[in-house]
């Protein structure tokens, strides 16, 4: 039977009840047909690209600054020394205020990578990780992309014109400015915005105690290889796919670039880009909602299990068989042996799961003149290799 899908509430329902959603009442110009296509997104992104443009957002909004990964408190320090072994990042600096001790990661032309645990246990995303298999690490998840922004306080100017919703008010300190949203309903993660005043990449607060970790960088060759954030891919649910594409939008500048279909394994990869050279948004849903664990594919078996979340982070590797060798040998496990080849213009691979943050690494190298972000049995084997998780 189709299934409609209500463009204002996003439920998902056999059928409408006089021509109106059953849950939120809205008319029937609100509803359409269930199943994942690109003709609802394709018909709003020129709208919303004009919307960006009329209230002044066009080129307010840069690329990635930094990602914030919140760990528990006892698996904070072992998430920095896990990123530090198997990614190219180095040890930046750590420090502590009033809400957080944060350990600041760094790799040249990259996004910073910030690891926190609460002080307090205030913790806006909770409901969010209240989930199967990850309601045992209740304060873990990716929580927020940090987007950089010429000018933040027209920005918070224009999103509260929009009813964007957001935690606090603008943070001001000397080295920057920064503001974060409330926690998405679609993807369980906040977006962040900081405009810096000086010492770019210094995230110190004003008042702040330092500390420092016991923390080497491990000496490994292909480490040098492993170079910086490409794109990160979070798992959304199957009706909140539009959803949660128009929402980033609309906060940013990227734009809606193209989405690959599995079918048989009912998943939709979808890319969001700034520019080609600039970190990668992904999304990925499934086709149809979560039916059963037998019926419904990795994908949404994921949102199922896990929430909606950041499913893995990808790093762009040199070398790739190399890392991946080195990788193994010092203790890496993986759920899919490198796919892809030179010919078709990528390799890549997914590590297991890490118990200390719940996200997959991803390893990938594109050859020469590819000008291509993913193949279609890239995705396929990929999406297939989570069937594990």
């Amino acid at each position: 039977m189709t299934k409609l899908i209500c463009g204002k509430c996003h439920a998902v329902h056999e059928t409408s009840i006089d021509g109106k959603c059953p849950k939120c009442k809205s008319k029937s110009n609100q509803l359409y047909e269930f199943s994942n296509s690109d003709d609802n997104l394709q018909a709003q992104i020129p709208k919303i690209i004009q919307l960006r443009k009329d209230i002044g957002l066009h080129g307010l909004v840069k690329g990635l600054n930094c990602v914030i990964i919140n760990t528990e408190p006892e698996q904070q320090g072992f998430a920095v020394k896990e990123l530090l072994k198997n990614t190219g990042f180095n040890y930046g600096h750590s420090f502590q205020d009033s809400n957080f001790k944060t350990t600041v990661l760094k790799a040249n032309n990259s996004a910073d990578i910030l690891i926190r645990s609460r002080i307090k246990d205030l913790n806006p995303f909770y409901s969010y990780n209240n989930r199967p298999k990850s309601k045992n690490l209740p304060n873990t998840r990716l929580e927020t992309f940090v987007f950089e922004v010429s000018n933040l306080s027209k920005y918070v100017e224009i999103q509260n014109e929009q009813n964007v919703k957001f935690i606090t008010d603008i943070v001001d300190t000397d080295n920057f400015s920064f503001i974060q949203t409330e926690p998405s309903k679609y993807i369980g993660t906040s977006y962040g915005f900081i405009q810096w005043h000086k010492n770019k990449g210094d995230y110190h607060p004003d008042e702040f105690k330092s500390f420092t970790r016991d923390i080497i960088k491990p000496d490994f060759d292909y480490l040098k290889n492993i170079k910086e954030l490409d794109h990160t891919a979070t798992r959304v649910k199957a009706q909140d796919r539009d959803a949660a594409i128009f929402e980033f939008m609309k906060l940013t500048n990227y734009d809606f670039n193209f989405a690959i279909y599995v079918k048989h394994l009912n998943s939709i990869t979808n890319v969001a880009r700034l520019s080609a050279k600039d970190f990668a948004m992904v999304f990925t849903s499934g086709i149809t909602n979560y039916k059963s664990p037998e019926e419904s594919g990795p994908t949404e078996r994921f949102t199922y299990n896990y929430g909606t979340r950041v499913h893995h982070m990808a790093f762009n590797t040199n070398k790739i068989e190399d890392a991946f060798e080195g990788l193994k040998e010092n203790g890496m496990d993986f759920l899919i042996q490198l796919i892809g080849s030179e010919t078709e213009g990528l390799k890549q691979t997914f590590s297991v799961q890490s118990p200390h943050t719940l996200i997959v690494n991803e390893y990938i190298h594109r050859y020469g003149d590819f000008d291509g972000f993913f193949t279609r049995s890239n995705v396929t084997d990929l999406t297939r290799s989570t069937e594990k998780q």
